[in-house]
């Protein structure tokens, strides 16, 4: 179920972030800047999302059984989505609460120069695990372009910690120009400001992260490229003279249920007709590893549209 890559990139997020996160919440509390303790929250909700998405890979491989007989998969799909809210709920809106009473309540930052230590520090520590997250991402995407792919991917785990650290890097941009801005003008309400900032990329964040999972939760099909490699095996294969439908549905990264509605000829014995269908099954899940069940139904075209117009009816 969960590729080694996908763990390597959640546990150097894992041990990047928790270090961060001590390391803000105690300059934040040195200097009192809301910038800093906005991105101390931020780095505080990371590892807890990053334990939940290796808990969801952890389920997602448990195997099948009476009560989920076509796997667990989901529940990683499930995970990426209570990860998605956590940075809403806990990183945003706190984030921007922060923001908030920083500007009704301004106040100089005290020690600034540790902010900017720190800040550098966290810079290099998320671009280190941005930079891996990205490689990871990238041997999956190919070719293909970085929006088409995040939206394509059936694997959330690397995606998601990929949008987590842009976004962290985006909040130490951010927050270290909103301390340098309040220095260099005198203007307290500019750190928080960025507080604010910060949590409208958090909220962003989590918006793509809550649409691409409910997405995949409520069932996304294979790729285009894998419907239709299977369309041109089912249609390919002697004695079968239609495909009246192909339904393809992932209940995890690599776990494919395909249905098949085939048209035979009515010449072929029911023996024959079992022998082509057991070769499709096989051609399929050689070709696409990721297929684990087949169901292929044997139908008329006729039969087929009949009973397509009577759903559309009901």
């Amino acid at each position: 179920m969960a590729t080694h890559t996908s763990k390597t990139v959640i546990f150097a997020a894992l041990a990047g972030n928790t270090a961060i996160a001590l390391t803000k919440f105690a300059a934040a509390s040195f200097t009192g800047s809301a910038a800093m303790l906005s991105e101390a929250i931020h780095s505080f909700v990371d590892p807890g999302n990053q334990l939940l998405l290796l808990f969801g890979l952890r389920r997602a491989a448990k195997p099948a059984d009476a009560r989920h007989p076509f796997g667990y998969g989901l529940q990683l799909y499930f995970y990426t989505f209570v990860v998605a809210i956590l940075i809403f709920g806990v990183g945003a809106v706190v984030t921007v609460l922060q923001g908030w009473h920083k500007i009704r309540n301004p106040q100089p930052v005290q020690h600034a120069w540790i902010n900017y230590l720190v800040f550098g520090i966290a810079i290099l520590f998320e671009g280190s695990v941005w930079i891996v997250a990205l490689k990871a991402f990238n041997r999956q995407r190919g070719g293909r372009r970085f929006l088409a792919e995040f939206k394509s991917s059936k694997d959330p785990t690397v995606f998601t910690v990929l949008f987590e650290d842009t976004a962290a890097l985006a909040g130490l941009i951010v927050a270290t120009v909103g301390v340098l801005l309040s220095q260099l003008l005198d203007l307290p309400v500019l750190d928080g400001a960025a507080s604010l900032a910060i949590g409208a990329i958090l909220a962003i964040t989590a918006l793509f992260l809550a649409l691409e999972s409910q997405s995949l939760l409520t069932g996304e099909a294979a790729s285009h490229e894998t419907r239709v490699g299977i369309n041109r095996i089912a249609r390919s294969e002697p004695g079968v003279v239609g495909l009246n439908q192909a339904r393809t549905m992932h209940f995890g990264p690599n776990e494919v249920l395909v249905a098949l509605s085939l048209d035979f000829e009515d010449s072929l014995p029911a023996g024959e007709v079992q022998r082509i269908v057991t070769h499709i099954e096989s051609k399929l899940k050689a070709a696409y590893p990721e297929i684990g069940q087949v169901y292929i139904e044997a139908q008329s075209f006729a039969a087929d549209r009949s009973g397509a117009d009577a759903a559309l009816r009901m």
